[in-house]
């Protein structure tokens, strides 16, 4: 936004698309006013703005704004508490000769957003929970253009490929705050379509996302939805093999098959020579393990291949294979730099954090670095393709 309609919004009242703040001290309500901008409920089809350095009545707070407010605010993004991630800007402004940080939040194409399980909507200075009323308008308003492929419908498909049981007993608690499932009157098609497991088209058809999450068999509509494991008693291919799977099924048990496959093969070495106690080196950390493979089910490309993720297990490493290449602002240039991320599967990444396998978003890399050189690995290795990326774990000495 130029200075001009941003000197013009804060000199209104505020409004659904504006709100002040005059420091950082209550992010609880930064967070739900960034939640409220994305969901647009009025449908300006307009960014909303959040000043923060200016009091409710306009005046300026004379607040300094410094690199780390500016960080403070940006990290919203992407601290995992509001998904999807919403599509905003933090910029430093001076406006009638106050500094202010402006953040300007473009409203989703695929709402509600929720802050930490609920939907915060804006109508006029009203900043509430909105009401299941207002949730279903939000969910009638994602286009069906454009859409990323992770939520787009499965025309084949029906509610009866998607174990609604897991979805009652672990996807629904997890994605929505325990207050608002207490008060919820929503019927399952409408509680599935909210969370966008299922297309709003008044269908009931489920989306790549639902099939993926919650499909009693996810590979009958998604024949690359697997993960092959291959251990090697040697360093090729050609080398016998010594175990082989093929781990399938919803998000949840995927998850759980992958990492305990990785567990069974770990192998920890007992150090008796470092001090009066026995040290435990575990050939490669748990912790590497798990965010790779995570971030190769999360990153891959789900459409129009049937390639699965590939785990292979060598004397000397372990290779993990995940078909598509980089996407978006990432390049083989800038692959695995600190702070640069983006997503292919942006609400499948909402599905892992509200499932409790991602914590924050864009560190699994950085993680993954931080065990394997605190376990003495070589450092990690990432061979950057146009059809897929290849992360190579080298085994401890």
């Amino acid at each position: 936004m130029e200075n001009a309609e941003l000197g013009s919004l804060l000199a209104d009242l505020e409004s659904d698309r504006v709100e002040r703040k005059s420091s950082l001290s209550d992010r609880e309500k930064i967070r739900q006013a960034i939640c409220a901008f994305a969901n647009d409920l009025p449908n300006h089809q307009k960014a909303g703005v959040l000043f923060v350095g200016v009091h409710d009545d306009g005046r300026c707070a004379a607040l300094p704004i410094t690199d780390e407010l500016l960080r403070a605010l940006s990290d919203v993004r992407s601290d995992g508490n509001t998904v999807p991630f919403p599509s905003m800007t933090v910029q430093k402004r001076t406006l009638g000769g106050c500094e202010v940080a402006a953040v300007v939040v473009e409203p989703s194409d695929a709402p509600p957003v929720r802050y930490q399980g609920r939907v915060w909507v804006r109508i006029g200075p009203r900043r509430a929970v909105a009401s299941p009323e207002e949730e279903r308008r939000l969910t009638e308003k994602r286009r069906a253009r454009d859409l990323p492929f992770d939520i787009r419908p499965v025309a084949s498909a029906t509610l009866d490929d998607l174990d609604l049981d897991l979805f009652c007993r672990t996807y629904l608690p997890a994605s929505v705050a325990g207050d608002v499932l207490d008060q919820n009157q929503r019927s399952l098609e409408e509680q599935l379509t909210s969370l966008r497991l299922a297309a709003p088209n008044g269908l009931s058809t489920p989306t790549v996302l639902g099939i993926l999450v919650t499909g009693k068999d996810p590979l009958q509509f998604l024949p690359g939805a697997y993960v092959q494991f291959l251990r090697v008693d040697g360093t090729g291919l050609a080398d016998p093999v010594k175990d082989a799977a093929e781990l399938s099924g919803p998000l949840p048990e995927l998850l759980r098959a992958v990492e305990e496959k990785l567990q069974a093969h770990l192998e920890t070495a007992r150090d008796l020579t470092s001090g009066p106690t026995e040290t435990a080196h575990p050939d490669y950390p748990m912790v590497a393990l798990q965010q790779l493979t995570r971030n190769a089910i999360l990153h891959r490309t789900y459409e129009g291949t049937a390639a699965p993720v590939r785990v292979s297990w060598f004397s000397d490493r372990i290779e993990i294979l995940s078909p598509g290449g980089p996407y978006g602002l990432v390049s083989r240039n800038n692959f695995g730099r600190p702070g640069i991320t983006d997503y292919r599967n942006p609400h499948l990444a909402e599905a892992m954090r509200n499932l409790g396998y991602v914590q924050k978003f864009g560190v699994g890399i950085a993680l993954a670095r931080q065990a394997l050189l605190a376990n003495a690995n070589p450092p990690l290795d990432f061979r950057v393709e146009d059809t897929h990326v290849l992360a190579v774990i080298g085994r401890r000495d």
